[in-house]
C-alpha cells in the first residue's frame, strides 16, 4: 500500500468525516505519570482536524493528560477501515465554548451526535463536565478495505 502525503486537511476531510461517522467509538492512548500507556473508548465529536471529548474533569485520563497532553486515537472496524490521529489534548473551560460545543454534540445527527444532558444535566455549566479539544496534528486513513487505495496522511 503506498502512502499519499497530503497538505491540506480538506484533501482528508471527506473520508476522515465518512470513516468517523460510520465507527463513532475509537480507542484512545494516554500515558500515565509513571510512563505507562493507557486505553480507553471514547466518542470524540469532530469539527474538521478539531475533535471534541465530553467527559468528566476529574478522571483517571484528566492525570494523564497533565502529565502529557499528546494522544494517539484509532478507529477501526470489522472491515479493517483505520483512521489514527495523534492529537495534542487540551481543557476548554472558557464558557462560550463550552456552550458552542455542547450545541455542537447535541444538534449533530446521531450516532456521533447525543443529547449530552442525559450525563451532565447542569448542562455546559455542570462543574462535573469537561470538555477536552482535540487538536489533531497527524491523521491517517488506511485499512485493509481500502486496498489497494493509498494511505491518506495529513499533518498539521
Amino acid at each position: 500500500m503506498s502512502l499519499r502525503t497530503v497538505t491540506e486537511f480538506t484533501d482528508i476531510a471527506a473520508e476522515f468525516r465518512r470513516r468517523t461517522g460510520r465507527i463513532v467509538w475509537c480507542t484512545m492512548a494516554t500515558v500515565a505519570p509513571d510512563g505507562r500507556p493507557w486505553t480507553r473508548v471514547v466518542h470524540p465529536v469532530w469539527d474538521g482536524a478539531t475533535g471534541w471529548l465530553a467527559t468528566t474533569r476529574h478522571s483517571l485520563k484528566a492525570g494523564h493528560l497533565a502529565h502529557e497532553p499528546r494522544v494517539s486515537l484509532t478507529y477501526w472496524d470489522a472491515a479493517h477501515d483505520v483512521v489514527t490521529v495523534h492529537a495534542t489534548a487540551s481543557w476548554a473551560d472558557d464558557p462560550a465554548t463550552r456552550a458552542e460545543v455542547w450545541e455542537l454534540i447535541r444538534d449533530t445527527d446521531p450516532p456521533v451526535g447525543y443529547d449530552p444532558a442525559l450525563f451532565w444535566p447542569g448542562g455546559p455549566a455542570d462543574p462535573v463536565f469537561g470538555l477536552l479539544r482535540l487538536a489533531a496534528t497527524r491523521i491517517d486513513v488506511t485499512g485493509l478495505a481500502t486496498a489497494p487505495a493509498p494511505k491518506l496522511s495529513w499533518r498539521r
